[in-house]
């Protein structure tokens, strides 16, 4: 049987990126990587439920069940190696990670966010928000990015980035469903295979 990378989704709302992996995985589109394990900070996340539905292990590990976000950290890193997981995807999880968690898991941690990284990233700039002030700006021009998470919010090192046209009339809504639809979809199940097929091949 091939040697697949063990994947982790970190979800914290509907779950739209997962079911893209998900159904990149079923399509063949991802073959070196299966996930095995989806962990939410939201007990009442659906991504949970699109887990369940296809047969996905679930765990649920909140922030409020820690005194700091280190310790919550901390604890992440541990289940996660207990899984031994080989990468994980952050996949609209709303926890910033401790230098201490990324440290752990160096260019294995991968994010989707829905710009092209420089502009309209970091801090605060997160869902509608990144949209609201991409139009407010007046690009002609949006996209996404996937990139290597490290302590930094957006800061790491850039995997893929599409480019997806701002269109007269838009509202972030409207942006953001294009986005997800021509870029954030597409690139993210790619960089999941990209990365997966490098860590069993240094395996092997």
């Amino acid at each position: 049987m091939l040697d697949k990378a063990r994947v982790a989704v970190l979800v914290s709302g509907g779950g739209t990126n997962l079911q893209a992996i998900i159904d990149a995985e079923k399509s063949g589109v991802i073959k070196s990587g299966e996930v095995v394990l989806v962990v939410s900070n939201n007990k009442d996340a659906y991504a949970l439920e699109r887990a369940k539905t296809n047969g996905i292990e679930t765990a649920v590990m909140l922030r409020s069940d820690y005194g700091s976000r280190a310790e919550f950290c901390d604890a992440l890193g541990d289940f996660l190696e207990e899984k031994k997981i080989d990468l994980i995807v952050l996949a609209g999880f709303m926890c910033i990670l401790t230098k201490g968690f990324t440290d752990r898991f160096t260019e294995r941690i991968i994010n989707v966010h829905p710009s092209l990284i420089p502009s309209f990233c970091g801090e605060g700039f997160y869902g509608l928000k990144v949209h609201e002030e991409a139009l407010k700006y007046g690009v002609k021009v949006s996209g996404a990015t996937v990139h290597f998470a490290n302590e930094v919010p957006d800061g790491g090192r850039i995997i893929f980035q599409k480019a997806v046209d701002v269109l007269e009339g838009d509202t972030p809504e409207i942006l953001q469903k294009r986005i997800m639809e021509q870029a954030e979809w597409i690139l993210l199940p790619r960089a999941v295979e990209k990365i997966s097929a490098e860590i069993v091949e240094k395996r092997s």
